[in-house]
């Protein structure tokens, strides 16, 4: 059976991110042309030729792979370690040129976080830790917000879901709701403290938050999902409840608001013309 060194895990990341903003320089965001899929989310060449990048650095014998632009592989289910990635998340963002859109890239052992890495290039910022070694957050180590209380703080929310009104319902509860983009991207940054905390109200796939949990885990921080079931990577059906992630000490009270929170209605699917 493969086994993966903390060291050997961070190297081939760092390697893969280094080749995914190579990729990305090609490309200048706000001016790039996008496809659509059934339901209406755009890719573009940038994703799956980063897609490919990935898979060249990260991929050895005997591990899995999960990726957004990919075609799912069930023999992934067999592989104790699996790499779960998104090339290109906030695409949105990135073909509107918000500088909110990041490469993430997750690695899972046993169906739990041990790796991940995560890199915005328009803003610069990387992102990298192992559940042994810690997060590093541009070059230096970094923990997530020891705030003990929401109030006061900042909680990154989907600019979607606020634009559709499930976040009203969080306003003047003492702490600001700030929308951003990319799922991935928000997890990073509450993984190294540059935010509170973070939750989303709709399921999500596991390459949206894979990578993100592993940071958040690696700095010492909380993540869970919305209905409390265990947070378990590499399942057959690669999705989970909403998300919830903060600082270590605001994990009861996440917990409770979110809890209380009303649910949207589930989304009805698009017609795939």
């Amino acid at each position: 059976m493969n086994v993966i060194s903390h060291t050997e895990a961070l190297s081939r990341i760092e390697e893969a991110l280094l080749a995914a903003r190579a990729i990305f320089a090609r490309f200048t965001p706000g001016d790039v042309e996008a496809e659509y899929k059934a339901g209406h989310d755009p890719v573009t060449q940038a994703d799956t030729q980063v897609d490919a990048a990935l898979r060249k650095c990260l991929l050895r014998p005997g591990e899995g792979w999960l990726s957004e632009e990919s075609v799912d592989d069930p023999i992934r289910l067999e592989s104790s370690w699996v790499w779960i990635v998104d090339p290109l998340d906030g695409t949105r963002e990135f073909v509107r040129g918000i500088p909110e859109w990041c490469c993430s890239i997750g690695l899972a052992r046993d169906g739990k976080p041990f790796a991940g890495g995560i890199c915005n290039p328009t803003t610069q910022e990387v992102f990298v830790g192992t559940v042994e070694s810690g997060l590093i957050f541009n070059g230096k180590p970094a923990q997530p917000s020891s705030r003990a209380k929401l109030e006061g703080g900042v909680v990154l929310a989907s600019r979607s879901e606020v634009k559709r009104g499930e976040w009203d319902q969080f306003q003047g509860k003492g702490f600001e709701v700030r929308p951003a983009g990319s799922v991935a991207y928000k997890l990073a940054c509450v993984a190294a403290g540059l935010a509170d905390a973070t939750w989303t109200l709709t399921p999500k796939h596991e390459w949206d938050v894979a990578a993100g949990v592993a940071l958040i885990e690696s700095a010492g921080g909380f993540t869970g999902t919305l209905d409390q079931s265990p947070l378990v990577f590499n399942n057959r059906k690669p999705k989970l409840t909403g998300l919830l992630a903060g600082g270590a000490a605001l994990k009861n009270e996440i917990i409770a608001l979110t809890a209380a929170a009303e649910m949207p209605a589930p989304k009805k699917p698009q017609p795939v013309r």
